[in-house]
């Protein structure tokens, strides 16, 4: 007859903390490596993660001078498109709030609307890179030659320099950037930038002295 014996949980445990003491050197210094690593692991993503939730970049609507803002011959029928030759010079800074992330444009589209209609051609500005807190200056000459508005366009202009003597433009942005942290690059986010420029029209007798001229500086709106 044999005698059957089985080990309570308590020993269990108490052998295996024991088989863990007893390990040998090479086995400890591997495991306490190993620890090592998966916490610089988790310190570094979470390092990243926060970076990563960069601020968004900073526009300021710098100056605008409106040069020319023309109908051509008007339309046969009301119902027709009206037709526009403008040219519009625009200045906008651009600047990166954060010291840590540069910014790569590798694509920006400018151009100007009023009342959401597009009045000029687009103009693609140069590709360019942003350190970190570094400014931009964009400057761009937006023009349109024969560019179809709506037939209501002229009436529109009309009503704001009889009642208000100003007109409010849209000098518009948009296209892609990535971020850059390190030697790291992130994919292409889209950006839409939307700066409000009210312009002061010339009196009649001024009509022929220069541009309509920017009555404030202001900040612009971006999102990404």
């Amino acid at each position: 007859m044999s005698l059957l014996s089985t080990a309570s949980p308590k020993d269990c445990s108490e052998q295996g903390l024991r088989s863990f003491f007893h390990l040998g050197k090479k086995k400890k210094k591997l495991l306490y490596c190993l620890a090592s690593l998966l916490a610089t692991l988790l310190s570094l993503f979470f390092l990243v993660w926060f970076i990563l939730h960069p601020s968004k970049p900073e526009f300021y609507l710098k100056d605008a001078s409106v040069f020319q803002l023309s109908l051509v011959a008007p339309a046969p029928a009301a119902a027709l498109p009206r037709f526009l030759n403008s040219t519009i010079l625009t200045t906008i800074v651009s600047r990166n709030p954060n010291a840590r992330v540069g910014i790569y444009y590798d694509h920006l589209r400018a151009y100007a609307a009023y009342k959401g209609e597009q009045i000029t051609g687009d103009v693609v500005l140069p590709p360019f890179y942003q350190g970190h807190q570094d400014v931009n200056v964009l400057s761009a000459a937006l023009r349109g030659a024969g560019l179809p508005v709506a037939p209501s366009f002229g009436y529109e202009v009309e009503r704001d320099q009889k009642t208000t003597g100003k007109m409010s433009l849209e000098l518009r942005m948009d296209g892609r950037l990535r971020w850059k942290v390190g030697t790291w690059v992130s994919g292409a986010y889209r950006v839409d930038v939307d700066c409000v420029a009210v312009m002061l029209f010339r009196s009649t007798a001024d009509s022929d002295s220069g541009p309509m001229g920017l009555v404030q500086a202001s900040q612009c709106s971006a999102n990404i």
